[in-house]
């Protein structure tokens, strides 16, 4: 019975490791933002930046989040998304900088940018980098708040 189930736990281990990473740390992250904030032109969407890295749970866990259910309706109806990876904070730094770097505090961080590229919103005190511990609610809460914040702006 025991090496069945220890069997059963090597072979699911690679499954669970199977699940594609969030943050491509090949990406262009200057040319990925120029790409949305063109695209959002266009239709007057504005632009949701996540800031985070595939080492970080809370990254993954808000990514999965934001891809499912009533989270992943929110964020495709009001923006477009661009996701770049911080490394070990040793990356992406000066795009981070760009925006008040909203990733003093932790991440995943958040910046939300109008169409003309200014800002509208941005997590400041850390306010996502406890996601995995966040239910589907509160995160749902957090970025209709979010919305609404931003849409004053515009």
């Amino acid at each position: 019975m025991i090496g069945r189930l220890a069997l059963l736990f090597a072979l699911a281990l690679p499954l669970a490791h199977a699940a594609p990473l969030p943050y491509d740390d090949k990406a262009d992250a200057k040319a990925d933002l120029k790409q949305a904030l063109d695209a959002s032109k266009a239709d007057q969407q504005p632009v949701l930046v996540i800031f985070g890295a595939n080492w970080c749970a809370d990254c993954r866990a808000l990514d999965e989040a934001l891809s499912t259910g009533k989270n992943a309706e929110l964020v495709k109806r009001e923006f477009k998304v661009v996701k770049i990876d911080v490394g070990n904070f040793d990356k992406n730094l000066d795009v981070a900088t760009a925006y008040g770097n909203p990733i003093k505090k932790g991440i995943p961080a958040a910046v939300v940018l109008s169409p003309d590229n200014k800002v509208l919103y941005a997590t400041r005190l850390g306010e996502l980098a406890d996601a995995r511990h966040m239910s589907e609610t509160g995160i749902y809460d957090f970025f209709k708040g979010v919305v609404q914040s931003a849409k004053r702006k515009q």
